[in-house]
């Protein structure tokens, strides 16, 4: 936990950002009736009957202090899915930086591993160079700040109906859009001395 929170209080440079990454993932569902669109004197109706249209998985690339993301959908949330949403952050959204640091959550697809089950060998070992992995402690997903990106995605964006991958590739482009043009970032001020106050219970006791 602790490596964590003095990652977030660290300086970082555009040439070595800090990168944090969420998975979510989204069921699609088709309205069976068409839907009603608001009128003057009258709300939008929306009847409660709808279709599923299988799960999406999302990933979500975040920079806090830049106040950029990248939000992309795929059928599947695997090894070979991951390797390539990290080769796109390193060569196309960060292709200038020496070293990306990111954080994620502790799971098997999230490890260097995965770049040499996607890629041969000396891609794989090209990006794992300028890639420096840290993950949450385990039930320490809270400690990412990207989930409280993908909250402001579920209320501001997929709070609703969304019928098919392509459609859904659209909302998520716009939402992207909007939010990086505000520039909007997390600023994390729960610190590592805060931790040992207030999480103490976590931390073992030397006098037992």
């Amino acid at each position: 936990m602790e490596v964590v929170l003095d990652l977030y209080t660290a300086e970082h440079s555009p040439e070595e950002p800090l990168i944090c990454m969420d998975e979510a993932a989204i069921e699609l569902h088709k309205d069976v009736y068409p839907s009603q669109p608001m009128q003057p004197g009258s709300d939008a109706k929306e009847d409660y009957h709808y279709e599923r249209e299988g799960v999406r998985a999302l990933f979500m690339f975040f920079d806090p202090i830049r106040g950029w993301r990248r939000v992309s959908s795929r059928e599947h949330r695997t090894r070979i899915d991951w390797a390539e949403e990290v080769k796109q952050l390193l060569d196309e959204d960060y292709p200038h930086a020496r070293k990306v640091k990111l954080l994620c959550d502790n799971l098997n697809t999230h490890h260097i591993a995965s770049l040499y089950e996607a890629l041969d060998a000396d891609e794989a070992h090209r990006l794992a160079r300028r890639l420096e992995l840290f993950y949450t402690p385990r039930n320490g997903s809270w400690l990412n700040v990207t989930e409280i990106e993908l909250s402001v995605l579920q209320q501001q964006c997929l709070d609703r109906r969304i019928g098919d991958p392509i459609t859904l590739e659209q909302a998520l482009a716009a939402w992207q859009q909007q939010r990086n043009s505000q520039q909007a970032g997390v600023v994390w001020r729960f610190t590592t001395q805060d931790a040992r106050i207030k999480l103490r219970r976590l931390y073992p006791n030397p006098a037992n």
